[in-house]
């Protein structure tokens, strides 16, 4: 017995020496996030459930290349990763989102890297922490789509453009590398990868000189030998369906580039991610600012003329979503960390710094900022945002319905984290605890974030999307009627049918009026049609506005 307790004894040692490790702590930061949950998944309609649905009929039918009718608009690599997983996995909500989650574990260890190098070991790790708790940015890690796959692979390119520069002896094989992950992003989301190439047109060009890329032929060696899966499979299609393989890539994204049709203006991007990356925006802004003023040497381009290009060319782009900003999520928290370890100096002093900016109009901007105590500010005003978060939630818990009391749970932790400021800022100014440095008040930031989404995530909302529709089809009766018979919709909405077509192991089949469907089969209508039928029907079950109806002789 003794020699069991010299062995954990000795695992203890290793994990305890293993924890300062900025790889072992960011992955002990990140992954409950990832993985809490309500103990229920269900697919969010439309871009997931799509996805994932698309991945399971390659999956199932054994079809990798051609399972659709007519060609298909997008290239095949998100299907091809998701239905691998479904292979190793099983089939399910789970198995469709790990390749988000593991390709977001593995962007915030490149984050950390590119910023090792730009801003050094501290801010890195910082930048990596604040990217894990950015809302967006997590919600898109947990979702089975091809965005923080994507996002990955053009980090992974920049970090290997970094390393040529930073290790010559290496070069081909960092430029092959950087080319290779560029190419792989058409497999993997199309031409939007182009978006992030063209922002990488200021560093390559402008910094020519210094790196020497754009005549190095191993980088475009690489970028073609990512294109050869892309190129197999277009080979393959073209042979199945012909020119209609390559017209419909280009129609796609014609489509996009022409139509909007959420109506966003210009300005989407600025408000969403205002909204969406909260505090950290204002951070990131703050952290770019002083960028700007001291730039950055070498990785200037990198670092502001990457995100900045790449955000005009998704403004002007015509079709504006949320998710098509993710690969700015690094970068913001790459700012963030750097505007926020500049308002850690100055808690840490507590009084003006040295700014190490040149004197002028932003220098005395700033240096207004720091007399003024911005952080003292800051800590105040968050701390009296908590208590006013606590008090309502306690008002919701007391006086709300069961469906909001759940969101009272995120506004009480959040609330409580935000209590970290102002209590850290009196206990080192006014109680003498010196030792409360500008380490602990910058945690006081990350913890109310972290402690939010760790909540949202384990009740369900960063999971749990269409719970109800699941539940439904997951009754025993219901379950065993739709695996035995195909089920008709007549006229239901897109966000369902692409459920059903992952949730249903059988297809379900479209048609135009419940007069094509053969008697005795099932069907999906909407409850308003019910009293309209002509047809005889037995009702088997009600989901939302919708009715499960047996079609009888």
């Amino acid at each position: 017995m003794l020699y069991k307790l010299h062995f954990l004894q000795h695992i203890w040692r290793q994990i305890r020496l293993a924890a300062p490790l900025p790889y072992f702590s960011l992955l002990v930061w990140i992954l409950p996030l990832l993985l809490f949950t309500s103990g229920h998944n269900s697919l969010m309609a439309h871009d997931e459930a799509l996805y994932a649905s698309r991945a399971r009929l390659m999956f199932d039918s054994g079809n990798w290349i051609t399972p659709w009718q007519n060609a298909h608009h997008k290239t095949p690599g998100p299907y091809w990763i998701i239905a691998s997983f479904y292979k190793l996995f099983g089939m399910s909500d789970t198995s469709a989102r790990l390749p988000s989650m593991i390709a977001s574990i593995f962007s915030l260890w490149l984050v950390y890297e590119m910023g090792k190098s730009m801003l050094g070991k501290k801010l890195a790790w910082l930048a990596a922490a604040i990217l894990s708790v950015e809302f967006l940015w997590l919600q898109y890690s947990r979702l089975s789509t091809p965005d923080v796959p994507m996002v990955l692979l053009v980090l992974l390119a920049i970090w290997s453009l970094i390393k040529t520069e930073l290790h010559p002896k290496y070069r081909y094989f960092w430029s092959f590398l950087a080319g290779f992950s560029l190419g792989l992003g058409f497999l993997v989301r199309s031409f939007m990868i182009f978006l992030p190439i063209i922002a990488l047109f200021p560093y390559l060009i402008w910094e020519h000189r210094r790196h020497r890329h754009l005549t190095n032929p191993i980088l475009y060696l690489g970028f073609f030998g990512g294109l050869i899966p892309t190129c197999v499979w277009l080979w393959l299609s073209w042979q199945h369906y012909g020119n209609q393989s390559f017209q419909e890539l280009l129609k796609f994204v014609v489509q996009l580039g022409s139509e909007n049709n959420d109506k966003n203006d210009r300005l989407f991007y600025l408000w969403n991610i205002l909204l969406k990356a909260f505090p950290w925006t204002f951070f990131g802004l703050l952290g770019l600012f002083l960028t700007v003023r001291r730039p950055i040497p070498r990785y200037q381009l990198i670092l502001v003329g990457f995100p900045l290009v790449l955000f005009c060319e998704l403004s002007l782009f015509s079709t504006r979503l949320p998710h098509y900003s993710v690969c700015l999520y690094p970068f913001i928290a790459l700012f963030a960390s750097v505007g926020l370890n500049w308002l850690g100096s100055i808690y840490q002093t507590g009084i003006l710094l040295q700014l190490p900016l040149e004197r002028g109009k932003i220098s005395n901007i700033l240096s207004l900022f720091a007399r003024n105590n911005l952080p003292r500010n800051l800590s105040y005003g968050f701390g009296g945002f908590g208590v006013l978060l606590v008090i309502a939630s306690i008002n919701i818990f007391s006086w709300g319905g069961s469906d909001i009391r759940k969101y009272a749970t995120i506004g009480l932790a959040m609330g409580l984290g935000w209590l970290i400021l102002p209590v850290v800022w009196i206990s080192r100014y006014h109680f003498g605890k010196k030792f409360l440095t500008a380490r602990y008040w910058i945690a006081g930031w990350l913890i109310p974030c972290w402690l939010a989404l760790a909540m949202t995530g384990s009740i369900g909302l960063l999971s749990d999307y269409n719970p109800v529709l699941k539940t439904f089809l997951q009754q025993s009766a219901i379950a065993s009627i739709l695996q035995s018979h195909p089920l008709y919709v007549v006229e239901i909405d897109q966000k369902t049918e692409v459920l059903l077509n992952f949730y249903l192991s059988i297809h379900p089949q479209q048609v135009n009026s419940i007069s094509q469907i053969p008697a005795l089969s099932y069907a999906l209508i909407y409850t308003a049609q019910s009293p309209k039928l002509s047809r005889t029907h037995r009702l088997v079950g009600t989901v939302k506005q919708y009715q499960l109806i047996q079609v009888l002789p």
